[in-house]
């Protein structure tokens, strides 16, 4: 298994002199009221898009309705000029997310690119996990995805492309950052993973350009309430304005952003393998010889990394 490192590097968005220009563009972030949606949003309205800002005002733990929250966030940017208009649907089924891009769509005439944020976080010890909790989980963290690009589809098609971006977590992708507690979040994430793979690869044809962030903020997840002290939304939001601009034009990554930093990451077969008849691994023709030969087929992969200059 080999770990790739992004061809085309996030930091791009700084290394070229033609600045990113949305003008013209709309989008939808979803879960916007705070945190990291309200920073992307904020960005992507400076940069120039029109962008609806999709909540329902939910608590962290996924409960309660609040349409006002969404609504204050819209207003207050367009004190500052910026195009933000507010939706408070939920996108709990398939209904209600072709219900949303559909309104989108029929009020704007387009839609550029997707950003799912939306999410809640909501501890349960294994023993503890219901079907019902775990079924809520999936509808915001993985299933909504799914019905928002199904529904955003045909018209990104016909309009020659899109970007669509995904939600993951460093809590489901490595097992030194996994918590107790988060088996239905973490299975969540991870789904949203595979989908994401799945829809770059169905969208690349189209131009439709399909990735995924795995931020770290703190925000209302974190129970912190207005500015933090560190690990500020705002310093995630550039890699992912990027990936939903035209200047993104690779599917199939996983942004991890945090303070600042980016790595994009995906795993990649290595050279010489023939899939699924060769995997150039370790052969063992019983249950003897795999036991033995445990330690070599094991291996942890570790995943690149490079420093860049301050852009």
């Amino acid at each position: 298994m080999v770990l790739a490192r992004l061809s085309l590097p996030v930091h791009a968005v700084w290394m070229t002199d033609t600045p990113l220009d949305f003008n013209g563009q709309v989008g939808l972030v979803t879960g916007a009221a705070g945190g990291l949606g309200l920073a992307y949003t904020r960005l992507l309205a400076r940069l120039g898009a029109k962008v609806v800002m999709q909540d329902v005002g939910a608590d962290r733990d996924g409960e309660g309705r609040d349409p006002d929250r969404v609504a204050s966030a819209a207003a207050r940017l367009r004190v500052h000029g910026l195009d933000a208009t507010s939706r408070a649907l939920s996108i709990d089924t398939r209904a209600q997310c072709h219900a949303l891009v559909d309104e989108v769509l029929g009020q704007h005439g387009r839609l550029d690119f997707i950003i799912h944020n939306a999410g809640w976080v909501h501890y349960q010890p294994i023993e503890d996990i219901s079907e019902v909790q775990l079924e809520r989980m999936l509808d915001i963290a993985t299933k909504a995805p799914l019905w928002l690009a199904q529904a955003a589809w045909p018209a990104m098609r016909a309009a020659g492309g899109g970007r669509i971006v995904l939600t993951t977590s460093d809590r489901a992708l490595y097992p030194q950052y996994v918590q107790h507690g988060l088996a239905s979040y973490a299975m969540a994430k991870s789904g949203a993973v595979g989908l994401m793979n799945v829809l770059a690869a169905e969208g690349e044809a189209h131009n439709i350009i399909v990735n995924a962030v795995s931020p770290v903020a703190k925000t209302r997840m974190w129970g912190v309430h207005g500015e933090p002290d560190e690990l500020h939304p705002d310093a995630v939001a550039p890699g992912v304005a990027w990936l939903a601009s035209s200047r993104c034009r690779q599917g199939g990554w996983v942004l991890r952003a945090s303070n600042g930093q980016f790595h994009a990451t995906r795993t990649q077969e290595p050279a010489g393998v023939s899939y699924p008849r060769d995997l150039q691994g370790v052969a063992a023709a019983s249950v003897e010889a795999f036991d033995a030969a445990w330690p070599e087929i094991a291996l942890s992969a570790i995943e690149p990394r490079s420093r860049h200059r301050d852009c």
